[in-house]
């Protein structure tokens, strides 16, 4: 099988990649001009210039020169701008792009795996009431409508190749550099937690996402569903730092609870002062917004019963593993 990769040279894109060479497929991945393929270099994959704004390099990359893929994964997407519009270009008219450039190319394909995100559904509203696929959309943030709006344009597509989406909640994992921040406030010996009050989210390693990402593809159980894919039970913050000092073996640990207000007061002045910089930074009002919110929480309950996916990486596992891999690359 020839599977092609968009987001390869990014965190999950990376170890989906990894996944799908251990599976035996030739696996090619699109590139940008600036793109940094650190996860990629001396691996056996083809590397083709396919920005998700050119239509006809999309096409090319599909069609192989010859021998089509079979399969394409959908990883590529925007996680930090600095408007709302500049979301949508690249997590809506991107997907539409790469949507029309598969239609137009005539390939035969066995799955177009799309990656979204738990956002498009927005926080749950209690423990006992996780987000289900069959709840209404719900994003509370730009980054969440525009994700939303790329789900729209493969929904136009589905009664002309098999699709399936998958939405990933919180990852965390080797390659990570988002929750790479926390990890070296732990390290320092600070455990950084908003509010006074617990906070619930369903986290997903990034082994155990790339893994159900290709099983959901390869599934023939799976066309024209969406799968939440996350941790079997949710997890308080409570839960989640320790884990990360124990990982770190650190004895010294000071936890510090930052209300919301200062939260969503540091996330604006952040977000202004990023206007000013050469690129978006990730902690911007919106991600305040995120930040404040009870019940990230998901059932994975469709995927298990439809493909078999399961949780098989513990939060302590995980978070040694993760804690392994920095420290083996100099990042702590």
């Amino acid at each position: 099988m020839k599977a092609l990769v968009t987001g390869a040279t990014g965190f999950i894109g990376s170890q989906v990649v990894d996944y799908l060479l251990e599976r035996g497929y030739e696996v090619v991945c699109t590139v940008r001009k600036t793109s940094k393929t650190r996860w990629l270099d001396g691996k056996p994959v083809e590397l083709v210039e396919a920005p998700l704004s050119d239509i006809e390099a999309l096409k090319k990359a599909i069609l192989g020169g010859g021998k089509p893929v079979d399969y394409i994964f959908h990883i590529a997407g925007l996680t930090a701008a600095k408007n709302d519009d500049v979301f949508m270009k690249v997590n809506r008219d991107g997907v539409k792009n790469m949507l029309r450039a598969i239609d137009e190319s005539g390939v035969k394909l066995k799955r177009y795996l799309h990656c979204s995100s738990l956002t498009v559904s927005g926080p749950a509203k209690s423990l006992e009431e996780p987000i289900t696929e069959d709840m209404p959309y719900n994003p509370i943030t730009g980054y969440g409508r525009s994700k939303k709006a790329g789900e729209d344009e493969v929904r136009k597509y589905m009664n002309k190749f098999p699709v399936t989406i998958v939405r990933p909640h919180a990852v965390y994992g080797p390659r990570d550099e988002d929750i790479y921040g926390i990890f070296k406030a732990v390290n320092m010996g600070l455990g950084t937690m908003i509010g006074c009050k617990p906070k619930y989210v369903s986290l997903v390693h990034s082994f155990d996402l790339a893994r159900g990402i290709i099983d959901a593809a390869e599934s023939p159980n799976t066309i024209g569903e969406a799968y939440n894919l996350a941790s079997e039970h949710p997890y308080t913050w409570d839960e989640v730092m320790p884990a990360m000092k124990a990982a770190l073996n650190k004895k010294i640990y000071v936890p510090v609870h930052i209300p919301h207000f200062l939260v969503l007061s540091l996330a604006w002045i952040s977000g202004e002062a990023a206007k000013l910089a050469p690129k978006p930074w990730v902690f911007n009002y919106d991600k305040g917004i995120d930040f404040i919110q009870k019940y990230w929480i998901a059932s994975s309950e469709k995927a298990k019963r439809d493909f078999g996916y399961k949780q098989t990486i513990s939060l302590e596992e995980g978070m040694k593993i993760t804690a392994d891999w920095y420290k083996e690359h100099k990042w702590l």
